[in-house]
């Protein structure tokens, strides 16, 4: 049986879509400090308002040279003491500065709202809100404690947050990010870690009409090395590497260039595909810096580990399933996914957790984003039940 409170979600619809509306009209973008407070402050206001018995803390989120000075995560908890923890999170910035010319939403037909952050993610953060409301009225749900991280920092790494992942990783038993959905309403069981490389090749000046030549061309060593590169994912699987920029030489074409540069985008699929894919970089980099006479200096990192499958969400997620198909939402699976997210620093520190629970949507980071604005509340009201289902013990939670 559904409790009452889940069941009449959908009735919310327009609310829902109206709140949606309202929080993607506010820019937010990663770099607008003025817009990330005003969306914190409706944020605050309007969590605070829905659950009074929470404690709330707003908490510095610095991290120079990525965040804008006073961007701020906020927490809101309740009932820390109950049996169970869970943990629900979700990023309040988009990827649209102030400056985008994509700032306003329309309805592209009665269910298609389009507009920056519709989906990623500030359609999520109303599902995470219906969701807890429907099941704050339910009537086991002091078995269960749970803390909401709002952050200000997803779309440029998390680097200000992600201590505070971490932290919470290590007392909560489950969580919840309400990332997008997949179009077609899966979700997601593990994502690709993300990092990249800075790779500096250095030549030999020479003017390029000198017979013989000396010059040593430090961009046709790095284009050596970046067509190189480029076949490691055949060799890898489940490894990425994209080049993302190029620069090098100088403003006189008659000159071998001495400098050239190149950042990469890498992915890993696994933790241990890591050691492999930097080991095969350096190791490229020597053979080519041999044959080009030629020098490189690479700069290796990896900024999210991937988020690998939990033996306990593997447990749970049937039932997770059951409770979507019980409020009517059509079957859904899970699958991997290639973009990280805020799950891969939770699922790294050992908590398990469901990703991509958010409502469906398409063509982020884009101008063509849109959300299906009638998922809000069936993507919330399965969160709701899949609660109640553990608070009541009719679904055990895996020790």
């Amino acid at each position: 049986m559904i409790p009452s409170p889940i069941a009449s979600l959908p009735a919310r619809r327009v609310e829902l879509a109206a709140l949606l509306e309202r929080w993607a009209a506010i820019n937010s973008g990663s770099s607008h400090a003025a817009g990330l407070a005003r969306m914190a402050a409706e944020l605050r206001a309007t969590f605070a308002a829905a659950f009074p018995a929470a404690s709330f803390e707003e908490l510095a989120a610095d991290a120079p040279d990525y965040n804008p000075p006073g961007a701020k995560a906020l927490r809101f908890r309740l009932r820390p003491s109950a049996p169970l923890q869970v943990f629900l999170c979700g990023h309040y910035d988009t990827v649209y500065g102030a400056d985008d010319p994509f700032q306003a939403c329309r309805w592209l037909d009665a269910d298609t709202l389009n507009g920056p952050g519709v989906t990623d993610m500030k359609g999520g953060l109303v599902t995470l809100l219906a969701a807890l409301q429907a099941f704050e009225q339910t009537p086991h749900a002091a078995q269960i404690g749970w803390e909401i991280l709002l952050t200000p920092d997803e779309e440029t790494g998390s680097h200000g947050t992600r201590a505070l992942f971490e932290d919470a990783a290590r007392r909560h038993h489950f969580g919840f990010v309400f990332e997008p959905a997949r179009p077609n309403g899966d979700i997601i069981h593990s994502r690709k870690g993300t990092g990249g490389a800075i790779v500096t090749c250095h030549g030999r000046a020479a003017h390029a009409a000198k017979i013989p030549n000396d010059g040593r061309s430090a961009i046709l060593g790095l284009a050596a090395f970046l067509l190189a590169a480029a076949k490691i994912p055949a060799e890898l699987p489940g490894v990425l590497v994209n080049t993302g920029n190029i620069k090098g030489g100088s403003a006189a074409t008659n000159v071998v260039p001495d400098f050239a540069q190149a950042e990469l985008d890498l992915r890993v699929t696994k933790i241990s595909d890591e050691a492999p894919l930097f080991a095969r970089l350096r190791a490229l980099a020597a053979e080519v810096a041999a044959a080009h006479e030629v020098k490189f200096d690479l700069n290796l990192w990896l900024n999210r580990p991937p988020k690998e499958n939990h033996a306990t969400e593997a447990a749970l997620f049937p039932e997770f399933q059951r409770a979507g198909v019980d409020v009517g939402m059509k079957p859904f699976n899970w699958v991997h996914g290639g973009g990280a997210s805020d799950g891969n620093l939770l699922g790294a520190a050992g908590l398990p957790c469901f990703d991509g629970i958010g409502p469906e949507g398409d063509h982020l980071h884009s101008a063509r984003e849109y959300c299906r604005v009638n998922t809000l509340a069936p993507r919330a009201q399965t969160v709701a039940l899949f609660l109640h289902r553990l608070a009541s013990g009719e679904v055990p939670f895996p020790r």
